[in-house]
């Protein structure tokens, strides 16, 4: 079956979680790109999707016309090239005019733009869940049907209601820890993920929602317990937490994947004179290699691995990574991402962006 995505506010990575889970992925806008899937993807575990939509094989009047009675309440979006919310609605008011003169009772949400927001179709109800409430997307000449909304409202209250959280460690987005253990790859339910940095247990949280069993470690005993707090609060699924140096660490086995924000370094909120920047990237690549190489040891070949690594602003706008490639490739890893184009997750004008790095076990 073919799908269509509309990519988060980081395309790139949002596009690479895609690649990494399912076939034939084609980028076909800045914000959208088609997938196929034997089975329908939730939408649920996918942290970069704000929707998911499947092809139409019929026309969407034909689709609107076998809906079961009852009274229709529709939405469309338009992310064709040239799109307008006035065309958007004009398709919307169009469809609505011809069921209604076959006795159907109709309700068209209004557009503000051309495509409605993740807020409008998930308060609207258009996420595919109920038969009457609809949101279709026309793509050129091609139509497709929502049938998952990203819920925004569920990411915030599992974020902010966790009873242990730490704003000094930063709050890694319950969003971008489900990007990092998709980039493993497809994983059999049950799969045992390591986050050997695990912080308040985020990564650990997203794991167990996804239905993997979570492995986590960290050298703050402060840190172990907000995580052992935390997933006692969300009650769900096998989890262990321990505490341990990454750099040192015996893992009890088995490791399926590994998925973690590694070291990021002290917090900053201006930009880093170029001094200073030195020394902090020789202390984080220090941490994140030494983790490396004794992780390297524990597990089998063939295992995902994928860290989240520090990356500075400069003046320039530009963000510094750490040039620690080559040193990885020699401790026996394949770097998946070489050039890493892209895949650097941060608000505007942050200072410290997180760095994404695939890897696998040789």
């Amino acid at each position: 079956m073919k799908y269509l995505s509309v990519l988060g506010r980081e395309p790139a990575i949002s596009l690479a979680e895609l690649e990494a889970l399912f076939l034939n992925v084609r980028q076909i806008a800045p914000n959208l790109a088609t997938f196929e899937s034997d089975i329908a993807p939730g939408i649920d575990r996918l942290g970069g999707c704000l929707k998911i939509a499947e092809k139409l094989e019929a026309s969407p009047l034909d689709y609107l016309r076998n809906i079961p009675s009852g009274k229709i309440t529709l939405g469309v979006s338009d992310y064709s090239g040239h799109a307008s919310r006035k065309n958007a609605s004009l398709e919307a008011l169009k469809l609505k005019k011809i069921l209604v003169r076959h006795g159907r009772s109709v309700r068209v949400v209004e557009n503000k733009n051309a495509t409605l927001s993740t807020a409008t179709s998930l308060h609207n109800g258009l996420s595919g869940k109920n038969p009457h409430k609809i949101e279709l997307v026309k793509v050129q000449n091609s139509w497709f049907r929502v049938i998952g909304v990203q819920n925004i409202d569920a990411y915030a209250r599992r974020d902010q209601a966790r009873p242990a959280r730490d704003a000094k460690v930063g709050m890694l987005p319950p969003k971008l820890a489900q990007i990092l253990i998709n980039l493993c790859g497809p994983l059999p339910a049950g799969s045992r993920i390591l986050d050997p940095f695990c912080g308040t247990g985020v990564v650990l949280q997203e794991a167990l929602l996804m239905g993997y069993t979570a492995y986590g470690t960290d050298l703050s005993e402060r840190m172990v317990e907000y995580s052992e707090k935390n997933l006692k609060w969300l009650d769900k699924g096998n989890y262990t937490v321990e505490q341990g140096d990454a750099t040192s660490f015996h893992w009890q086995p088995p490791i399926d994947a590994v998925a973690c924000e590694g070291y990021l370094g002290r917090p900053m909120s201006t930009v880093p004179p170029e001094i200073k920047l030195k020394t902090e990237k020789q202390e984080c690549s220090a941490i994140i290699l030494g983790f490396l190489k004794n992780l390297s040891g524990q597990i089998r070949p063939g295992t995902p691995v994928v860290v989240a690594a520090p990356a500075w602003l400069r003046e320039n706008g530009v963000y510094s990574r750490l040039e620690i490639l080559d040193e990885i490739e020699h401790m026996g890893y394949n770097v998946s991402n070489k050039t890493r184009e892209g895949l650097l997750y941060h608000r505007e004008s942050q200072i410290v962006a997180r760095d994404i790095i695939i890897l696998r076990k040789n």
